[in-house]
């Protein structure tokens, strides 16, 4: 841990300072300390600390009320330096391993490093470690909506995925027996998380207890269906399958206690060392001096082709064992033809080789390289920046902390980075004639190789193009250009292929994607190509180019191949790319709608999901640049077809920047192209994608443009489908008004279906109906609903609307009605809760209690989080009207959680009043009004005028 302030925002904010607490009582003091170590180490503009300070209602002298505040938290701090202040803003300076969020973002990547070598007890200690500094929910006591409503989301979100990611290191340990009460209550208050029903199926499998894993797996069924309307996703299928059977790959683990004590593996990313390795010894010991030195940064500048990335990467090598938590590489393609290696997807790939899961990994670069920053702090690796242009394509990627250092190489001195981060940079020119002449020794032997050193210009790049071509040749000269000498003396089919191959726009290419482009089969022409050093092979099966030698090809192709050739290849690359997209989409995710293809002619070599996935993961930053491509110079087609068919493999692994990035490229390619459809498609594919982030703004914005093409097109079906999306987005947002728009929109496009799709849009339009307090308008929806599907859950539903109505004996008759038909326990227990109600309603409290108890039980060990909350609010009511006012207040808070954490509005008004009248109750008159104003203030945002009403009477 860091010397200095302790600072801890998981729960309730402390600040330690040599043991001792510090008191900051001033609410807008911890938000504004907050959103500093949020972000340290980088200027938060005061406009946004004024944001998160006051909200909407910042004070006349803002600046100034913002620099007291400022030098208050300095002096409580104890150290000026800590809080600096910058142009436009304030910047925190601390070590990120002082600030609890960061230190469970690098316990949970120590974690997950340790795990994925397995090394299960270290990773289980890590873990441990991370969940250990949670003390509650996240800024609890930090006043400060726009903080919460930014960080709590994401930072919850981390905290459930170490938690899956501890209980599969525990189930690998064999600890399966004492997993299942956690994850019962997992379970129970994650009812759609569907990692953590598997983990409980196979727990209790394990246990011996097979009819109870069976059983979870119906109540998940049952859940999905109610609440989403799908099916348990086929990973779990599986799993129930299996567990039917019995299969013998289900037995619990046998621990080998050897395997516990190896160290977690650190990710090493370098390309090859090349064994003839040649010259350089000063350039060598200069930067190897740098790097172990005091120089973060180390620039190796110079020509193309004078052979930086093999120094570079020969040099990271030699230092392995002084970096020993491991090395990255990237390739950032500064000077290639194509677009430069996006940052995003940059910053992705280096998160990920550090074990951050996709789904954690925020669709923002800022985000990313603090995320980064954060997990590197503290640890001795060395990342090599290869081909980088300029100094914003680095600044990102720098890991800002003195135990890591960097090489970057650019045909450019990035002067910015000398004069802004303190690198030094190392002149690289073409080697010495001693050097190429030990070159061409190792390549060709002993002899005089004097003038071929000269015609080569002692560039190391065209003496190995030289050597390849005059292996074997001993009759033969070099006379002018070594790497046109070269492409010379090629046969015409692989000279052909050496052309073409420079369309592609990613950084490598497969045989596969070579001979699609091509139609020929490119397997003996690529290994031409390469013992020719004209292309190389970093990775069996797959190639790439030198940057001088694709620009040679793309200028060859430019004189040899006419524009209708060039277009030919284009476009069949890009069928490749598609048809293996839609290949792994059939084995993947077929239950996906996509829109109709063009695609024709075989898919590539892939038979089940694991060889899909494998496909999509290497092919990924190909796909992003071919969409992109195809987006900016055609065919338009392609482009959206690609976006479209690739959503699902995005959706999947999380990748949210390139999903942002192709979904963007996509839309703009239908539009380009005046296809309809296609932008209909990809609105409603970027309407879901800010769903997923939570900008639920933008996201009816883009369904909004989906649902008006969609109208145009009359595609009703369509329609309905994105309708349907937008009232879960108004709902999570809170409009509960525009939630029913939009629900009532869909059940007209829904009347010509099937009367289970008509009951489920009035059942939530009844459910809606009643948070917004139109108790009439919902005894009518229910009702229209029990007609069309009289079952269990109508009688419930109509039941609840009926005792909120007053109509007590025939909301009784109702719902005795349902618990005879039977449920799901979820149900049976909203039945249950309701008989509850109507019984404290007419006074008898012990009965209410009783039936209040049995729904909790319910859902106790696993349910719908949203009829847990309602039951907790009534059986707290219950435990008010018993006096027994410490309870009350226990359950209301919990329900007051649960209902922020799963976005039930209504149910969190209610636990705010409830909370409020308990709090009165417990002559806590401060806090009473506090909540009731919260109440209030949270009713009139959305809509739900009758609590509102009550909540200002009790303020």
């Amino acid at each position: 841990m860091a010397s200095g302030p302790q600072f801890r925002l998981l729960g309730p904010l402390e600040v330690r300072l040599d043991g001792a607490a510090v008191v900051l009582r001033a609410g807008k003091h911890r938000a504004l300390l907050a959103a500093l170590l949020l972000r340290p180490n980088r200027v938060v503009p005061v406009t946004e600390l004024v944001g998160h300070v006051w909200g909407d209602t910042p004070p006349a002298r803002t600046r100034g009320t913002l620099q007291t505040y400022v030098m208050r938290l300095r002096a409580a701090l104890g150290d000026p330096s800590l809080i600096q202040t910058a142009a436009d803003g304030y910047r925190m300076r601390v070590d990120p391993s002082a600030v609890d969020v960061h230190r469970f973002a690098q316990a949970a990547a120590r974690g997950r490093a340790a795990a994925s070598s397995d090394d299960l007890v270290t990773a289980r200690k890590a873990f441990a470690e991370a969940l250990e500094l949670w003390r509650g929910p996240v800024l609890s006591d930090v006043p400060s909506e726009t903080l919460y409503a930014e960080h709590a989301p994401r930072l919850t979100e981390l905290l459930m995925t170490v938690h899956e990611q501890r209980v599969d290191v525990e189930l690998a340990l064999g600890d399966h027996a004492d997993l299942v009460p956690e994850l019962f209550g997992l379970t129970r208050d994650h009812p759609l998380r569907e990692r953590f029903w598997a983990q409980l199926m196979l727990a209790l499998y394990r246990s011996s207890r097979q009819a109870e894993a069976l059983e979870a797996f119906r109540q998940l069924d049952r859940t999905l269906d109610e609440q989403l309307g799908i099916d348990p996703s086929p990973e779990l299928r599986s799993l129930h399958q299996a567990i039917l059977v019995g299969s013998p790959e289900l037995a619990a683990p046998v621990v080998k206690p050897a395997a516990v004590v190896r160290e977690p593996a650190s990710p090493m990313r370098l390309p090859d060392d090349i064994a003839d390795f040649t010259g350089r010894s000063a350039h060598v010991e200069r930067i190897s001096g740098l790097v172990t030195g005091s120089v973060p940064i180390v620039t190796l500048a110079g020509p193309p082709g004078v052979g930086k990335t093999t120094l570079a990467v020969h040099v990271a090598h030699l230092l392995r064992d002084r970096f020993p938590d491991g090395q990255l590489y990237v390739d950032l393609r500064g000077y290639a033809l194509g677009a430069p290696a996006d940052g995003v997807d940059v910053l992705s790939r280096f998160l990920r080789a550090l074990g951050v899961p996709p789904d954690e990994i925020p669709p923002d670069a800022d985000e990313q390289s603090t995320m980064l920053r954060s997990l590197l702090s503290g640890r001795r690796m060395l990342l090599v920046l290869d081909n980088a242009s300029a100094p914003d394509q680095v600044r990102p990627l720098l890991p800002g902390t003195a135990s890591c250092r960097v090489l970057v190489t650019s045909r450019d001195d990035l002067r910015g980075l000398i004069a802004l981060n303190g690198a030094r940079t190392v002149p690289v020119d073409v080697f010495s004639p001693a050097e190429s002449e030990s070159l061409l020794s190792t390549l060709l032997g002993p002899g005089d190789h004097v003038e071929l050193a000269q015609r080569c210009g002692h560039l190391p790049l065209a003496l190995r193009v030289a050597a390849a071509y005059l292996a074997g040749r001993d009759d033969v000269t070099i006379s002018g250009s070594p790497i046109e000498l070269a492409y010379a003396a090629l046969p015409p089919a692989p000279q052909r292929l050496f052309r073409l191959l420079s369309v592609v726009p990613g950084p490598d290419f497969t045989a596969e994607a070579a001979s699609a482009l091509a139609d020929v089969d490119a397997d003996g022409l690529l290994a031409v190509l390469a013992i020719a050093r004209l292309v190389v092979s970093p990775a069996p099966g797959r190639y790439r180019f030198h940057d001088e030698l694709v620009r040679y090809a793309a200028a060859l192709r430019e004189e040899s191949d006419t524009p209708a050739e060039q277009q030919v290849a284009w476009t069949a690359l890009l069928n490749h790319y598609l048809r293996g997209v839609e290949r792994c989409a059939e084995l993947l995710y077929p239950g996906i709608v996509r829109l109709p293809s063009s695609s024709t002619g075989p898919a590539p070599r892939i038979s089940t999901a694991a060889e899909a996935l494998t496909w999509l993961d290497a092919e990924r930053p190909n796909l992003i640049a071919a969409i992109r491509h195809a987006a900016e110079h055609g065919p338009a087609t392609m482009a959206w077809q690609l976006a479209d068919a690739l959503r699902g493999y995005l959706w999947i692994g999380q990748h949210v920047g390139e999903w942002l990035a192709t979904a963007h490229h996509g839309l703009q390619a239908a539009q380009a192209s005046a296809h309809r459809p296609a932008e209909a498609a990809m609105h409603a594919n970027l309407g879901t994608l800010y769903l997923r982030l939570g900008e639920y703004a933008r996201s009816v914005e883009h369904h909004d443009h989906a649902v008006e093409l969609y109208r145009e097109l009359g595609d009703r079906d369509a329609e309905a489908g994105v309708l349907n999306n937008l009232s879960l987005v108004h709902r999570r947002s809170g409009d509960l008004v525009a939630a029913r728009d939009a629900l009532l929109r869909c059940l007209e496009m829904l009347r010509p279906s099937s009367a289970d799709s008509v009951s489920t849009g009035l059942y939530n339009l009844g459910q809606l109906a009643v948070e917004l307090g139109e108790v009439d308008g919902a005894v009518d929806h229910f009702s229209q609903a029990l007609a069309l599907a009289p079952n269990a859950d109508s009688h419930t539903y109509l039941g609840m609307a009926l005792r909120l109505q007053g109509r007590l004996d025939e909301a009784r008759a109702h719902l005795e009605r349902a618990l005879e038909i039977g449920n799901v326990p979820a149900g049976e227990a909203e039945a249950l809760e309701n008989l509850a109600a109507l019984e404290l309603a007419s006074g008898n409290t012990l009965e209410a209690l009783s039936l209040a108890s049995r729904a909790l039980s319910l859902v106790a060990d696993g349910g719908d989080q949203q009829v847990a909350t309602s039951v907790r609010l009534t059986l707290g009511e219950t435990r008010r009207a018993l006096s027994d006012l410490d309870s009350a207040a226990g359950l209301f808070e919990q329900a007051l959680t649960t209902a922020r954490r799963i976005g039930y509005a209504s149910g969190e008004v209610r636990a705010l009043i409830d909370l409020a009248v308990v709090l009165r109750d417990l002559d806590r008159d401060a806090d009473a009004r506090s909540t009731a104003d919260q109440a209030a203030r949270r009713g009139a945002e959305l809509g739900l005028r009758a609590l509102e009403n009550r909540a200002r009477e009790l303020a």
